[in-house]
């Protein structure tokens, strides 16, 4: 029961963002009364945390395969941004805000998670990148996986990027495909266009 709890919770989080969804709405969701949800959980900031927890395990699993099986750092990025892209419109603006202003606990998991392990792998790649001739021998490393890593948060910024202008897959891909450009050689360049071709192909 505790696991399905956190998997609505996280669905409902996700889309509605957190501040909107009570106990109510999860326990009616599930078909269960409020009592059974206190039975595993002592407030929704604990089932957020958990939540948050569950998530950043199965996202670290997911980039870490992807790393393993990717041809090369490029085609690494864009695996990654296809996964980004796929789950996009499922995440609310409001769900990094409502964290930012009211659930400091679970605010304080996520900045870990991305000053951690998405750091760690942003840089991974870039080094990669550079060692293969894909990116250019001259950028700082540190700087441009630390730029990244704070696009990530800048993308929930609503007075940045108002959502009634722009979906968050939009937001995502924009500023992904920005970040890579700036970083390829020539080489790096036509292996790029490649993949990018074949996604336009798949996708139209």
């Amino acid at each position: 029961m505790k696991q399905r709890i956190l998997a609505e919770a996280e669905r409902l989080f996700w889309r509605y963002g957190i501040r909107s969804v009570t106990m109510e709405d999860i326990a009616k969701q599930l078909g269960i009364s409020k009592k059974t949800i206190y039975q595993h959980f002592t407030d929704k900031e604990q089932i957020l945390s958990e939540v948050i927890q569950d998530k950043f395990g199965r996202d670290h699993k997911a980039m870490a395969c992807v790393a393993v099986e990717a041809e090369n750092p490029v085609a690494e990025i864009m695996h990654v941004l296809a996964m980004i892209q796929k789950n996009a419109d499922q995440v609310s603006p409001n769900l990094l805000i409502d964290m930012k202003r009211h659930y400091p606990q679970a605010f304080a998991l996520f900045k870990q998670y991305k000053e951690g392990e998405v750091l760690r792998s942003i840089l991974e790649n870039i080094q990669k990148g550079i060692e293969q001739g894909l990116y250019r021998s001259d950028l700082n490393p540190g700087i441009l996986a630390r730029l990244r890593v704070e696009q990530i948060e800048l993308a929930f910024n609503n007075d940045i990027f108002p959502s009634n202008q722009y979906t968050m897959q939009q937001i995502q891909y924009e500023l992904m495909h920005h970040f890579i450009r700036g970083m390829l050689t020539e080489q790096g360049f036509t292996i790029y266009n490649q993949y990018v071709n074949q996604y336009n192909h798949e996708v139209h």
